[in-house]
């Protein structure tokens, strides 16, 4: 390799391509899509809305916003085929396992499945973000003994997904707060899934493939896995009082207190400042304020010990809680909402593609010559 190459492990602060999609602004603690503050996005916005923001670069008008809001939820169904394949699977089965699963059966069932047009692709994306939650609630439906619930056109894609799941439609404020905690998961630059994504799609492989790739790899715990890590946690601590002292002892044997530090902001991710006043929220509303009173004594532990802020990971795990979603759903929930950026991702890198394919760093031994078998 040349000796201007300065190598980076984990890729750390390389820049690898152009994006208009996503801006982290890590000194001041900043988000923005296509350069709308994400934190105003999710007061005033609609996870919909910031979708079509993301895909088309513009905020849509509203018979623009009303036709999208239709042809998502005109998707919502799933094939027969995926139904009856979730039902055929072990209950115990990883959510995300069947997430994944079922998006890449859905690419050979995609009508447009040969067509590689930005058309096409765009129709695939539509079609990706609609059924990816009837997915995760047709399986959590299925693995409990019940029939998965049919998609409402009527219900807005955050209030439906809980329909589906619960099989009651919730009040406003609860599809209101879900709806935000969507809009604050669509994208995060080139986090590690959306880089999954790019670099299959590089390849000229198409958006069914794309898509599974990040979902894999936003399976694992140091990634989307995070907030299950972190439920794990809190549910361990048990009250407000015993948090400090799990957190010191954690700190001593040396084990990873998730849900904290990032590696591009250096101060707190905007996106937890919010989702920790949403666990506020959530907290008055249910009348049991318990995982965001432990919550909030583990931050200030990990600020004092640390001098660590939180992460998306971190208020996001009380919340989902506290909207009621079983904890080995949360990260399939994670990967409803960041379908849109990852796919947004995809057909960004096919309008002006170039092959992923980055070098190593050698460090093994050199100049070894062949020593027959018998010789050894």
């Amino acid at each position: 390799m040349s000796s201007a190459t300065i190598a980076s492990r984990g890729l750390e602060d390389v820049v690898v391509g152009p994006s208009s999609l996503t801006l982290i602004e890590g000194q001041k603690g900043k988000l923005s899509y296509r350069g709308y503050d994400v934190l105003e996005l999710a007061q005033h916005s609609s996870f919909e809305e910031t979708v079509y923001l993301l895909w088309h670069g513009y905020l849509p008008t509203a018979p623009q916003l009303r036709d999208f809001t239709a042809e998502l939820s005109r998707n919502r169904a799933l094939p027969d085929e995926i139904l009856n394949m979730m039902k055929s699977l072990p209950k115990n089965s990883e959510p995300m396992d069947v997430l994944r699963t079922s998006v890449s059966m859905l690419g050979m069932l995609d009508p447009d499945y040969k067509d590689s047009s930005r058309d096409a692709d765009t129709k695939k994306s539509i079609r990706l973000l609609a059924k990816c939650g009837t997915i995760v609630s047709a399986f959590y439906r299925i693995r409990s003994g019940k029939e998965p619930i049919a998609p409402d056109p009527d219900l807005h894609h955050a209030c439906d997904f809980i329909r589906m799941l619960e099989g009651r439609a919730p009040h406003e404020d609860i599809c209101r707060i879900f709806d935000m905690c969507l809009i604050l998961h669509v994208d995060h630059e080139l986090n590690a899934s959306a880089f999954a994504a790019r670099v299959t799609a590089s390849t000229l492989s198409d958006v069914y493939s794309a898509v599974t790739s990040a979902i894999a790899t936003l399976k694992g715990r140091l990634h989307g896995g995070a907030n299950e890590g972190v439920i794990e946690m809190l549910e361990k601590i048990g009250s407000p009082d015993n948090a400090p002292s799990f957190v010191r002892e954690m700190l001593a044997q040396k084990l990873r207190v998730m849900g904290f530090g990032h590696r591009v902001y250096k101060t707190i991710d905007p996106r937890a400042v919010m989702l920790r006043e949403l666990s506020r929220q959530l907290g008055e509303k249910t009348g049991d304020n318990r995982l965001y009173e432990i919550s909030k004594k583990v931050e200030e532990t990990m600020l004092a010990e640390r001098n660590l802020k939180p992460n998306v990971d971190f208020y996001s795990s009380s919340v989902y809680r506290m909207l009621g979603f079983p904890n080995d759903l949360f990260t399939t929930i994670f990967a409803c909402s960041r379908v849109a950026g990852w796919t947004a991702h995809v057909l960004e890198q096919y309008d002006n593609n170039r092959l992923i394919r980055p070098r190593a760093e050698y460090t093994g031994p050199r100049e070894l010559h062949y020593i027959p078998i018998e010789e050894r």
